[in-house]
């Protein structure tokens, strides 16, 4: 009696993730990222090495609550017995929120048509359940000046000044800013920010100047002169790692 063997699938995955303790998204050699631990995880299930493909990196310190991934293999069980085997042998710190059987010619990156992001501030100091996922300022904001400062950068824009990466830089430095938008309540400030794609480290740079705007470091004329220059400054400031979520990835 012969056995068929199952076929091979592409599995796309959402997964959530406290990045606190973890070196970033990509794997990476002598570091604990938040990839090698789930593919350490698929390993044990299927026996074999298993590569997942991100839809972009998230740099150390940074978390998510809609990271996607896909990977191929061969599972005769089913996506729900699939998303309880990743689900047992993972940390508490990594969720597999969804897992299900994608095109073939899926891919988590290149496929991706945009992303969005939410950066939690905290006016004064945060407790300690609240403190790890957040940037305590300890001065008011001026939302109102912060929200015109937003007005300026959303669209269609070079954010060359607000990449941090040094040197001549391979890709576009333009952006399509879809949406960056400041909602206060009570203490707490959150910033979303949707694009078809961002710069390395482009949403901490933009939180960054639009709190500077809030503290009135800086006016909304002098952001508008910082995208128009194209080039980073000392007034260009990246906001901490923690507050910074990874909330969707955008496929149509």
């Amino acid at each position: 009696m012969t056995t068929t063997k199952p076929q091979v699938l592409r599995w796309k995955c959402i997964c959530a993730y406290d990045g606190g303790s973890f070196a970033g998204w990509q794997s990476q050699q002598g570091g604990r990222a938040v990839q090698d631990v789930i593919e350490a995880r698929l390993g044990e299930i299927f026996k074999r090495p298993v590569r997942i493909h991100g839809s972009g990196r998230t740099d150390a310190g940074v978390h998510a609550s809609g990271q996607v991934f896909h990977f191929d293999a061969a599972w005769k069980h089913g996506a729900p017995k699939l998303l309880a085997a990743l689900r047992v042998g993972l940390p508490f710190a990594i969720q597999i929120k969804s897992a299900r059987i994608a095109p073939a010619d899926f891919h988590a990156r290149f496929q991706a048509k945009g992303k969005r992001y939410a950066y939690r501030v905290h006016l004064g100091d945060a407790d300690p359940f609240e403190r790890p996922y957040s940037w305590p300022v300890f001065k008011s904001l001026d939302c109102t000046a912060m929200a015109a400062a937003a007005a300026v950068l959303r669209g269609r824009h070079d954010f060359r000044a607000f990449t941090a990466l040094n040197g001549t830089l391979r890709e576009s430095t333009v952006r399509d800013l879809r949406r960056l938008e400041i909602q206060q309540r009570g203490r707490r400030v959150r910033i979303i920010a949707e694009a078809d794609g961002f710069l390395y480290k482009m949403v901490r740079s933009l939180v960054g100047v639009l709190v500077a705007v809030g503290e009135g470091k800086l006016t909304p004329g002098q952001v508008r002169d910082i995208l128009a220059g194209r080039q980073r400054t000392a007034a260009v400031q990246t906001a901490p790692a923690q507050g910074l979520f990874l909330v969707r990835v955008f496929y149509r």
